[in-house]
């Protein structure tokens, strides 16, 4: 075989490769709300620091709830892999005192969200003065059964932990799930900010979705998914 031959079959096997990875590789610049179906929420496209991006805003009369905020992505299937994405997220004008920014990202939801694996940012913990808030700034919870309340009772600092984060800013997350293991990332880290190792609802699959509390303005842009 000619050294010209072999170069040609080399550059075709790494070609082929890399439409392999492409092919497994998903990108929503989240420009638009069509792959979302919001979940007590409504979206909205507006320009954010001079970047496209989707806003959740609580829908009519429910400014003051308690509630979650909710967009799903539409496809695809989530079982194991990466999830990228950036968000802003601070406390909405006029919202209580004692709220963070809460944002952040769902993923193997099911049953039309009430079933999901979260991580998410508590963007006003990261620089305040009192050191157990501030290790407070990453969370992750599991519904419907494992809020942060019960999380945080039976396993203290187990499933929270500190990152430096500022509130309104551009902030990327990466989510790297294998199993029942899932480590979130922050700000392109190569450590991560938060390991778990015992995802509550196990082995599962579903779908993406991006989170926030209703209590919070709420960005999302340049969603990736591996």
């Amino acid at each position: 075989m000619s050294g010209r031959l072999e170069a040609s079959l080399l550059f075709f096997v790494l070609l082929c490769a890399a439409f392999a990875r492409d092919a497994k590789k998903a990108y929503f610049p989240l420009e638009s709300a069509k792959d979302l179906v919001a979940i007590g929420s409504e979206t909205r496209v507006v320009t954010y620091r001079g970047r496209r991006s989707i806003q959740l805003i609580p829908p009519v009369g429910h400014e003051n709830a308690d509630e979650d905020m909710l967009a799903v992505l539409t496809g695809p299937d989530f079982r194991d892999g990466t999830i990228e994405v950036e968000v802003a997220g601070a406390p909405r004008a006029g919202a209580p005192a004692d709220v963070r920014g809460f944002i952040g990202v769902a993923f193997r939801v099911q049953a039309k969200g009430t079933r999901g694996e979260y991580f998410y940012l508590r963007p006003t913990n990261a620089r305040c003065d009192d050191q157990l808030r501030r290790n407070h700034s990453t969370q992750y919870v599991s519904a419907p059964d494992f809020p942060w309340e019960r999380l945080r009772k039976d396993s203290p600092g187990m499933y929270e932990s500190y990152v430096d984060l500022e509130p309104g800013v551009w902030t990327r997350m990466k989510i790297v799930v294998s199993g029942t293991k899932a480590q979130l990332y922050v700000n392109g880290a190569e450590q991560p900010a938060l390991v778990v190792n015992d995802l509550k609802l196990g082995e599962s699959h579903g779908q993406i979705g991006l989170w926030a509390h209703n209590t919070t303005e709420a960005y999302f842009s340049r969603l990736v998914v591996k």
